[in-house]
C-alpha cells in the first residue's frame, strides 16, 4: 500500500503521525510511505531522517493526498485539506466528527474512509489509541492551569501547592477517566487540595485506593457541582463520552458563584466541551475570560509537547496502521473487532451512532459496508 504523511497544519500542530521508526515498520512490511518535507521538524525529526529509514519526501501536502491510499495524521482534516482527499481514500487519524458538522459533511461528500483513533474501543471499554494523548492532556491540564493561576495572566493569585504555613489552592476535577486521573495525580503531586468527581462509585472507589492523602473523592451530579465550583478555583472538566459530544455540566450560571480569577480547563473541547462556555482555542491565544474566570479550551493541547506526543501517540496507533496496510481497510476490520469501532463514515455513508445521532443524520451498520 502506499502512505502518505502530511505535515499537519491546524494552529501550533507540531505532531506528526509516522515517526521515522515506524517508516522503516512499514517499509519493512513491504509499503511505499511518502513523508512531506518537514513534517516532522516539529517534534524533532528531520528530513534525513525519513530517508534513512525508507521513505520518499514529497514537497507540498496537495502531492501526499494525490500518491497516497491511506492517509495517516495526527488531527482531523481542516477546510483546506477537504478538497484534496479521495473517494475511497483511507484516513486514519484523530476525527472527533460529533464536535463538528462540517467536518462530517466534508467526509460524507469526499466519501473517504475515515477511521478514528478516538473510537477504537477494546472489550473492556478502553480506548487504546486515545489513552497516551489523555494521559498528555490530563497532565498539561493542571501544568496549564497552574500557570494561568498567576496574577501575571489575570489568576486568583495562588500558588496551586502553597507553602508550609499557608493552605494549598483547591482544585476540582470533573471526571475519573484517563484524563481526569493523570490531572489529579499532577494536581496532587504540586500538593494541592484535589476533589475529582465521577458518576460511578466503582471508579471512585478505585481511585480513593489508588489516590494519595491530599486527594478526595466525590460523586458527580450537578448539586455537588454547584457547591464546589464556588471554593474550587482550578476546575478541570475531563469527560469524555465516546464518540458523542460531552454533557455541559458547567452552565453559564455557574460562574458567577466562582471566586474572580478562578480558572477552568475543558480537556473535552475536542468533543464540544464540558462547559456551557467552552469555545476551542488554539495555542497562540488560548484563554478568555467571562465573568472574571479564565477559560482554558485548547482544543490540540497535546501538540505544545509534540516530541512527548508523538512518541506516545506513534506507540499506540502503529500496529493498527501496519494491519490496515497489509490487509487494507475492509479485512483488517472484519478480523480487529477493535479496530472496527474506528469507522466513522465510510464512503459517503455514517457507520458511527454516536456520530449519526449528534446531527440527526442516516446511520449505516458498519458491518453492510465490510
Amino acid at each position: 500500500m502506499i502512505v502518505g504523511v502530511p505535515k499537519e497544519i491546524k494552529n501550533n500542530e507540531n505532531r506528526v503521525a509516522l515517526t521515522p521508526a515506524g517508516t522503516a515498520e512499514m517499509v519493512k512490511n513491504g509499503h511505499e510511505v511518502y513523508v512531506q518535507a518537514l513534517a516532522g521538524m516539529g517534534s524533532g525529526f528531520t528530513d534525513e531522517d525519513y530517508m534513512f529509514a525508507g521513505a520518499k519526501l514529497l514537497p507540498t501536502i496537495e502531492e501526499v493526498y494525490a500518491v497516497a491510499e491511506m492517509i495517516i495524521k495526527v488531527k482531523e482534516p481542516i477546510e483546506p485539506e477537504y478538497k484534496l482527499i479521495r473517494k475511497g481514500q483511507i484516513l486514519y487519524t484523530y476525527f472527533h466528527f460529533a464536535s463538528s458538522e462540517t467536518l462530517t459533511q466534508a467526509m460524507i461528500e469526499r466519501e473517504a474512509v475515515c477511521l478514528a483513533y478516538e473510537t477504537v474501543e477494546l472489550d473492556d471499554r478502553s480506548l487504546p489509541l486515545l489513552i497516551p494523548m489523555s494521559e498528555v492532556a490530563g497532565r498539561m491540564s493542571v501544568q496549564e492551569g497552574a500557570k494561568y493561576l498567576e496574577k501575571t495572566y489575570g489568576g486568583y493569585g495562588v500558588l496551586l501547592g502553597g507553602v508550609p504555613g499557608v493552605t494549598p489552592a483547591k482544585a476540582l476535577i470533573i471526571g475519573g477517566g484517563i484524563v481526569g486521573t493523570e490531572a489529579a495525580k499532577m494536581a496532587a503531586g504540586l500538593g494541592a487540595d484535589v476533589t475529582i468527581m465521577d458518576v460511578s462509585l466503582k471508579r471512585l472507589r478505585y481511585l480513593d485506593d489508588i489516590m494519595p492523602a491530599n486527594v478526595k473523592t466525590m460523586m458527580s451530579n450537578e448539586f455537588n457541582i454547584r457547591e464546589m465550583v464556588q471554593s474550587h478555583i482550578l476546575i478541570i472538566g475531563a469527560v469524555l463520552i465516546p464518540g458523542t459530544k460531552a454533557p455541559k455540566l458547567i452552565t453559564r450560571d455557574m460562574l458567577p458563584t466562582m471566586r474572580p480569577g478562578t480558572v477552568m480547563v475543558d480537556v473535552a473541547v475536542d468533543q464540544g466541551g464540558c462547559f456551557e462556555t467552552t469555545t476551542p482555542t488554539t495555542h497562540d491565544n488560548p484563554n478568555f475570560v467571562i465573568d472574571d474566570v479564565i477559560h482554558y479550551c485548547v482544543a490540540n493541547m497535546p501538540g505544545a509537547v509534540p516530541r512527548t506526543s508523538t512518541l506516545a501517540l506513534t506507540n499506540a496507533t502503529l500496529p493498527n496502521a501496519i494491519e490496515l496496510a497489509n490487509k487494507g481497510w475492509k479485512l483488517a476490520c472484519k478480523e480487529n473487532g477493535p479496530l472496527r469501532k474506528g469507522l466513522n463514515v465510510v464512503e459517503g455513508k455514517v457507520v458511527y451512532k454516536g456520530v449519526s445521532d449528534a446531527f440527526d443524520l442516516p446511520y449505516v451498520a458498519v458491518d453492510s459496508v465490510l
